[in-house]
């Protein structure tokens, strides 16, 4: 629960005219909201559905005389994504009785641990970190402030890496390594992240992994990206700052996707290969420009007809 001086703050914008004692408990849809809801608009149709809602608080662009419920603010949408998250009720911290974790495991106070969970020695977590039901993390795993992990992840799994004897058969290479998972990272339901193979595997601060994301043993993901469901990444791959994952794609080992860069669903990226362009969109297998790849479709089709 919040007041509407309070949201200001937290927000960066003038509190405008509305009541101080007014108290805000959610964030809703228009349709759904009450007097103890925040909602946003986007639009003017979006901002005369809201003035006719019972909302309590309605974060908007444009100031609207003698409306109390208005706060102006530059990114509604935006806004109402931070007041949501400030809002979330965080369930109280603890360890359920049903979860695992080794006494050799560091966790600070504030985190929470779900049902079933299993915990490794030698695992730390910072302040505000929540693992959801049945997820696993592994011996070593070093776990900043804020990390989310919903139920069924696997964090430090084991790495496919594999040394092959004269017969044909497999011996394991050494998969002893580290993972790291920098601040305020979320990683979705069944998603699965291995350690390093003599080195590290990092996910770098801000980055949000969709469900049943698999990343191998020596990526380095850096900070504020994206990977969407489905995704599959390689071992020793590097991802920069800020790129974009559509789902599906696959991407082989030791490749290169630079900062910025879109990958669209379902593209595939050769082992080995280098991507580049802040904001330079790459689709299709093997990913190319989408101007090129749009070009070599419609010949495509012209040679088919």
């Amino acid at each position: 629960m919040a007041s509407r001086e309070q949201i200001a703050q937290w927000l960066g914008v003038a509190a405008g005219i509305g009541s101080a004692d007014a108290e805000i408990m959610r964030v809703s849809s228009v349709e759904n909201a009450g007097p103890e809801s925040a909602v946003f608009a986007g639009s003017d149709a979006a901002l005369q559905a809201a003035l006719l809602s019972k909302a309590g608080l309605v974060l908007a662009k444009a100031s609207v005389a003698a409306d109390a419920r208005l706060m102006v603010v530059s990114d509604p949408r935006l806004a109402f994504s931070e007041l949501a998250v400030r809002l979330a009720r965080i369930p109280a911290a603890g360890v359920h009785p049903s979860a695992v974790v080794d006494r050799e495991a560091s966790l600070h106070p504030s985190v929470l641990v779900g049902a079933g969970a299993v915990v490794a020695a030698g695992v730390r977590m910072g302040a505000g970190g929540v693992l959801g039901p049945r997820v696993v993390v592994e011996a070593g795993v070093v776990m900043g402030e804020r990390v989310r992990v919903q139920a069924g992840a696997v964090l430090g799994s084991l790495g496919f890496g594999y040394a092959r004897r004269p017969d044909g058969a497999y011996v394991l290479f050494p998969q002893q390594g580290a993972l790291v998972i920098e601040d305020d990272v979320e990683i979705g339901a069944n998603s699965t992240i291995d350690r390093g193979a003599l080195g590290e595997t990092r996910i770098g601060a801000g980055t949000k992994i969709d469900n049943l994301v698999h990343i191998g043993h020596n990526c380095r993901i850096g900070r504020n990206v994206i990977l969407a469901a489905q995704t599959g990444i390689s071992g020793s791959t590097v991802v920069e700052d800020g790129a974009i994952l559509g789902g599906q794609v696959g991407i082989g080992e030791h490749a290169l996707v630079g900062p910025g860069v879109i990958l669209g669903g379902g593209a595939g990226v050769l082992s080995n290969k280098k991507l580049f362009g802040p904001g330079q969109v790459f689709w299709g297998r093997p990913a190319q420009p989408l101007k090129q790849y749009l070009r070599d479709l419609a010949r495509l089709r012209k040679g088919g007809a």
